[in-house]
């Protein structure tokens, strides 16, 4: 269907995408369709290089449309765009609920905004509001402020308004929460199956803080909720949408997909299926573009919005009430970049959080030496990361150590190294560490069995061995010293190593 057929139809259509694209400049095809009614775009790892190239990209956006909403998913912690290259700069929301100060918690999140409003992004998808209830969660995790409801609902009002208050529209995710799933929706479709007095009591109150907080965007997720709607996801469901979100909580601002490429919702119903779902259940805008940045994919969706008012399937008003939102949201993120001030005291929050955010448990038993007194052998069982966070970013501690022990020496080892080859653990792991202080660094080590057995065979083999806990922390406390980062941010890595020789 050629735009020209219908315009007015295409300039509405146009206007609740918001997708991404390949590159560090901006692509002809997507500078032309701002001028054809385009009102966001989504930025992610694959667009930024350093700040200089990312503020010279979005202002090229920005001289096609000075209000152009510029998105990204910056929670910080494991999930970075804009660091993606060399990590974080700040703890993620799980160290933040671990330390419990939501002073600490807002100085970070305005921190964050300063670097994304000087980056020119106006709408980050953060944070995630999220209760991890269930342990095992393999996408929210250490993106979560933890499995309390009172601490994520506080923690995440505070990451609101600290963002906010450096000029940043916040984004609360994954409604109506993500935490009590074990299915990643990047690759399937998670089902709670809480009844509704459950999730209201545990899921909600974190969307109700971020209301309370100011919050103008709502992230919803691709998961089932039977307690709500038996038959659609979330994202495409005007009971949770319209019902639950619109009118028992209130909610009057703009409600946002999750990547509507994503395999819950794109497998079941086509990703042109499942952008016209979301539009007419109740979803402003549609996210796309983490796995399909091509300029077909938004041609193709922008078509199928056309092609379903014409037929009928998606209601004309409701499209131009989605598109309305969006242009009011576009005004008022432009007003708060505006009014946004200097922040006098920027930088350093984010090593100052993750070193507050660091747990240590001894074992007296051991008598171990403790911080390490020589250059330690530092042992990474590596696990495979979800969608969300990108595989590249570096993670770790045998770096940071290394640059306060040069001589300190390492080996990364993932499942499948170990499955491929048995005696690896042996030759690689504990024959270098003959001698030597032993660091073992694991991620999630409670919802990873290859690795809780790994890590138990270098344990039994080394009970003076030291471990560092990345991830989200288990029940048991295994080696002479346990330390748990809540998180695997390059500053987590570094608050690790210096606690590990005594230098912080």
């Amino acid at each position: 269907m050629a735009a020209t057929s219908h315009p007015d139809l295409m300039r509405l259509a146009n206007s609740v995408l918001q997708p991404g694209f390949v590159g560090t400049t901006a692509p002809d095809w997507l500078l032309r369709r701002i001028g054809e009614g385009l009102r966001s775009v989504v930025l992610f790892g694959r667009n930024i290089v350093d700040p200089e190239q990312v503020r010279a990209l979005t202002g090229s956006l920005r001289a096609e449309n000075p209000d152009l909403i510029v998105a990204i998913d910056e929670e910080a912690g494991d999930v970075t765009r804009l660091e993606a290259r060399n990590g974080s700069s700040w703890p993620g929301n799980l160290a933040l609920g671990a330390v419990d100060d939501v002073d600490l918690t807002e100085r970070v999140a305005r921190d964050i905004g300063r670097a994304l409003r000087e980056a020119g992004v106006s709408l980050n998808y953060a944070p995630s509001a999220d209760v991890n209830s269930n342990p095992a969660n393999p996408v929210i995790g250490v993106r979560s402020f933890g499995s309390r409801t009172d601490v994520v609902a506080r923690h995440t009002a505070a990451w609101v308004r600290g963002l906010q208050s450096a000029g940043v529209a916040a984004c609360a995710k994954h409604f109506p929460g993500h935490g009590d799933t074990s299915v990643d929706s990047h690759h399937g479709l998670p089902r709670v199956t809480a009844d509704a007095d459950s999730i209201a009591r545990i899921a909600l109150p974190p969307f109700v803080a971020a209301m309370e907080a100011g919050v103008r965007t709502v992230m919803t997720a691709h998961m089932l909720a039977p307690a709500f709607d038996e038959e659609w996801p979330a994202t495409l469901s005007d009971r949770v949408i319209g019902d639950l979100l619109r009118k028992e909580l209130g909610f009057t601002g703009l409600v946002v997909t999750d990547g509507i490429e994503m395999a819950a919702v794109s497998d079941r119903y086509g990703i042109e299926g499942a952008t016209v779902r979301a539009v007419t259940a109740g979803c402003d805008a549609v996210c796309v573009g983490g796995e399909s940045a091509e300029a077909a994919t938004t041609e193709r969706l922008a078509d199928a919005l056309v092609a379903a008012v014409l037929d009928g399937t998606l209601p004309e008003e409701r499209l131009v009430e989605a598109a309305g939102r969006v242009e009011e949201f576009a005004a008022w993120s432009a007003g708060l970049v505006r009014a946004a001030t200097a922040d006098e005291t920027a930088g350093g929050i984010g090593l100052v959080a993750a070193r507050r955010a660091v747990t240590v448990h001894r074992n007296p038993a051991a008598g171990v030496r403790f911080p390490l007194v020589g250059d330690p052998h530092v042992v990474e069982l590596s696990p495979v990361t979800n969608l969300a966070i990108d595989g590249s970013t570096p993670w770790g501690v045998a770096e940071p150590l290394r640059a306060l022990r040069p001589g300190t020496t390492s080996v990364r080892i993932g499942e499948y190294d170990l499955a491929d080859d048995p005696g690896l653990l042996e030759r690689e792991a504990l024959a270098p560490a003959a001698g030597r202080a032993l660091v073992v660094v694991v991620r999630d080590t409670a919802r990873c069995p290859w690795m809780a057995r790994a890590l138990a065979t270098l344990v039994r083999h080394r009970p003076d061995a030291l471990v560092v806990e990345m991830g989200v922390p288990g029940g048991e406390r295994p080696g002479a010293v346990h330390v748990i980062t809540h998180g695997a941010t390059r500053v987590s890595g570094i608050a690790a190593a210096e606690l590990l020789v005594g230098a912080g």
